[in-house]
């Protein structure tokens, strides 16, 4: 009886011990795009996620794109489990076979979802909005469209964008006159490209690229530039914690949804699917937004929301009014060709 129960208690104990081996061996290796949106993540879905199964988070930053992945996959050697994206990146992933398949079922109910925000091989993590800002303590005037942005007479000083076509093209468009909900007809058309082309020329010498998303706020704050392009999250983040006197306009704001998805040759492939189920749930959508101002995308969350902080969010009516939802299908067939223009234009 002795040595039985001797037995049974050192099974026990191997096996407690080969659990934990297991959950400290297991590591999910995410991209993201850094930054406030790393940081909040890590709060509301990284830590009570590890808390609830031991696995753990090692986080690389990255600035959106396809061909590192693309090169993993085809060398076979995929280092990543799980990879924060954009809508267009998404699309071309899952049609290169770059993502895993997602089985929809083991989200639960999936009828409250916003329409689009579920795919074939990733689900939405959240919504969030480009958008331009100013320092207050610094411009007389607020400006209040995105006509403004481009207004260099009325608002002298430099210019942020992101070193990418996408969203200054829309942009380029809509303060020339195309009414936002045409924007991408227009642009879907050669003399769209030109004219928007011909619209950034009018600020070109004013504007001073960045390419990671930390450098936005960063611009404003520094008095590199007078407005920035940015993601609403940094700004956000950049007022309420840092204190900056920044203010957002939300005029032709163009939102998306972003990603989660997990690579084809992911090690890790299982939990990541788990860490996915879980962070989709209702609450946790919604715990996101106690760290930045990016929206669920599932209806049932909202009631989780803290209410003076749904007027910080893309999807407020009073900020939706002119917003543009970006045509991720256009970018995904006419990204190659319009960055070739776009690069060659940079260098004129």
């Amino acid at each position: 009886m002795r040595t039985s129960l001797k037995l049974h208690c050192a099974s026990l104990a191997v096996l407690a011990f080969a659990t934990s081996a297991s959950h400290a061996a297991e590591t999910l290796n995410v991209v993201t795009f850094g930054g406030a949106f790393e940081a909040a993540a890590k709060k509301a879905w990284f830590e009570p996620f590890t808390q609830a199964s031991g696995v753990t988070f090692a986080t690389e930053s990255y600035d959106g794109g396809l061909a590192k992945l693309s090169a993993m996959e085809q060398a076979k050697n995929t280092t990543w489990d799980l990879i924060d994206m954009e809508t267009n990146d998404a699309i071309t992933a899952c049609d290169e076979g770059l993502l895993k398949k997602f089985d929809k079922k083991t989200l639960g109910k999936t009828s409250d979802f916003i329409s689009g925000s579920i795919s074939e091989c990733a689900v939405a993590s959240m919504v969030w909005s480009t958008i331009y800002a100013y320092d207050a303590s610094k411009l007389k005037a607020a400006p209040t469209s995105v006509n403004d942005f481009f207004d260099l007479q009325k608002f002298p000083g430099k210019r942020g964008l992101r070193k990418s076509p996408k969203v200054t093209m829309e942009w380029a468009l809509i303060a020339d006159g195309v009414d936002p909900k045409d924007v991408y007809k227009v642009l879907a058309t050669p003399a769209g490209v030109d004219r928007a082309f011909k619209k950034l020329d009018t600020i070109k010498k004013n504007i001073v690229w960045w390419e990671s998303g930390a450098q936005a706020p960063q611009l404003l704050a520094d008095g590199a530039v007078a407005m920035v392009q940015a993601y609403n999250g940094r700004i956000d983040d950049a007022a309420k914690k840092d204190k900056k006197p920044f203010k957002a306009v939300w005029d032709a704001q163009v939102y998306d949804f972003e990603w989660w998805g997990v690579p084809a040759g992911a090690k890790h492939a299982d939990a990541a699917a788990k860490f996915i189920v879980s962070q989709a749930q209702p609450k946790a959508s919604a715990d996101l937004s106690k760290y930045i101002a990016y929206a669920p995308p599932r209806k049932d969350a909202i009631q989780y929301v803290d209410k003076q902080r749904l007027a910080d969010m893309p999807t407020a009516p009073e900020n939706f009014k002119r917003a543009v939802q970006i045509n991720a299908n256009f970018w995904a067939d006419n990204a190659d060709a319009i960055n070739k223009r776009f690069q060659v234009w940079l260098t004129q």
